[in-house]
């Protein structure tokens, strides 16, 4: 089926998938994006508005890593803030986000996170704490952040819903105490505190 085509797409490419289909219950939306879409549409749809999704994500950035991962000399991140910003990197609470490479790691383990996950995470640690909504969260994953009145469904909602999970999993961010996410119930989601107790944790020392 669909889904499982594109599995196997993504074991060889990172290119944009948009998922048109007549399937409109919830499980199939979430089957589609952990198997790897950027986007998912129902039918009937606008073709008007399938064009204006294709064209935000166009708009994103595709650089994308080729070959075996290299370790990363980062700088030393400031003594006071939780979040900095040095030609392009973002560091909090042990986590190292390259935004000209669009990696991340957390010590010596380097993340494989899709675009739409990789947006999401630089989005948050730039907000530094502020609270995002979902509807923030979906401009920011489409690349139409400056454009307020662009139209949202919940199926937009749910998928942020769905990417911030699969993000938690590859982060393996504790949900009682978690270092990077935290979920504003009702709202969206922000960073969570700069943590004081992480003597040992992977990641720590950077």
């Amino acid at each position: 089926d669909g889904f499982e085509v594109l599995r196997r797409i993504r074991n060889f490419s990172d290119a944009y998938v948009v998922m048109l289909t007549g399937r409109t219950d919830e499980p199939d939306l979430l089957s589609a994006l952990n198997a790897g879409a950027d986007d998912y549409i129902a039918k009937p749809f606008r073709p008007r508005e399938l064009r204006a999704r294709v064209a935000a994500m166009l708009r994103r950035p595709r650089h994308e890593m080729t070959g075996p991962t290299q370790t990363v000399s980062w700088p030393a991140p400031p003594a006071a803030p939780a979040t900095f910003m040095q030609a392009g990197v973002l560091q909090h609470n042990g986590l190292v986000l390259n935004s000209r490479t669009r990696s991340v790691a957390i010590g010596e383990r380097n993340l494989g996170l899709t675009r739409s996950e990789f947006d999401l995470l630089h989005t948050l640690l730039r907000g530094e704490g502020a609270v995002c909504t979902r509807s923030d969260l979906v401009r920011a994953v489409r690349g139409d952040l400056y454009e307020s009145d662009a139209y949202i469904s919940e199926a937009d909602e749910r998928a942020v819903e769905v990417h911030i999970g699969n993000l938690r999993r590859k982060l393996r961010e504790d949900p009682v105490s978690p270092r990077w996410l935290q979920t504003v119930r009702g709202v969206g989601y922000r960073l969570a505190p700069q943590r004081t107790d992480l003597q040992g944790w992977p990641g720590a020392e950077r």
